[in-house]
């Protein structure tokens, strides 16, 4: 069956082919101690090259691009970067947004420590696994997240934005790795780094992402 034929087909079931869609990047004020204004601003230059790379790949996407002879590999090329640019666009967002408090601060009455002591024992169990998961990373990144399938929370870390990325998660607490986040101040300190991040972490904005975890976790019961 010649690739017209197969389009046709296809157009038939689904209507038009059409995946466009646009991704506006976020704006994070970040304030903290112990990385440096070129850091992050070198930071959100990156992630904003992830968010136009993937408005680009939506807008071949919806260009005639799969009609030709080369179509298959040309079709899996563009969803392969799309799936690579869209999580680390995603992955950015959340490390941002929960990160960078230098007046962080966990209550034992919140949501977030009464769930991540239930998950883990307590909560420097949850710290040991969460600092384990991150140095095991290859350039990637460490995150706490509930679990469809365990209905609990873990941790667990991604490399390369697309490698053990495991199915059905959804993040709560998320710390980029990558060597950006903080060579320039850091060098290759990697866990000087990742102490820094914990000791900033915003937990107002994970206690709001656990709220919404549970009550995922009400739906899939």
């Amino acid at each position: 069956m010649k690739n017209k034929e197969l389009k046709e087909i296809i157009n038939k079931s689904l209507g038009k082919l059409d995946e466009s869609y646009i991704v506006s990047p976020k704006h994070f004020d970040q304030p903290t101690e112990t990385l440096s204004k070129a850091t992050h601003e070198s930071h959100f230059a990156l992630y904003k090259n992830y968010v136009d790379s993937l408005n680009l790949i939506s807008a071949t996407l919806t260009s005639d691009v799969i009609s030709n002879n080369s179509n298959s590999s040309a079709f899996r090329s563009l969803k392969v970067d799309e799936t690579f640019n869209m999580n680390a666009t995603y992955l950015h967002e959340l490390y941002f947004a929960n990160s960078f408090d230098p007046h962080s601060e966990i209550l034992m009455e919140s949501l977030a420590y009464i769930k991540i002591s239930q998950s883990f024992g307590t909560f420097d169990d949850w710290q040991k696994s969460f600092i384990s998961c991150a140095m095991s990373s290859r350039q990637g990144w460490v995150l706490t997240a509930y679990s469809l399938f365990l209905k609990k929370y873990y941790n667990f870390f991604i490399d390369s934005h697309v490698n053990n990325v495991p199915v059905g998660v959804y993040p709560v607490i998320v710390v980029d790795l990558n060597e950006h986040s903080y060579f320039k101040d850091l060098l290759n300190d990697k866990i000087s780094y990742l102490y820094s991040q914990m000791k900033e972490l915003r937990w107002s904005v994970i206690e709001e992402r656990f709220e919404k975890a549970e009550e995922i976790a009400k739906i899939i019961r």
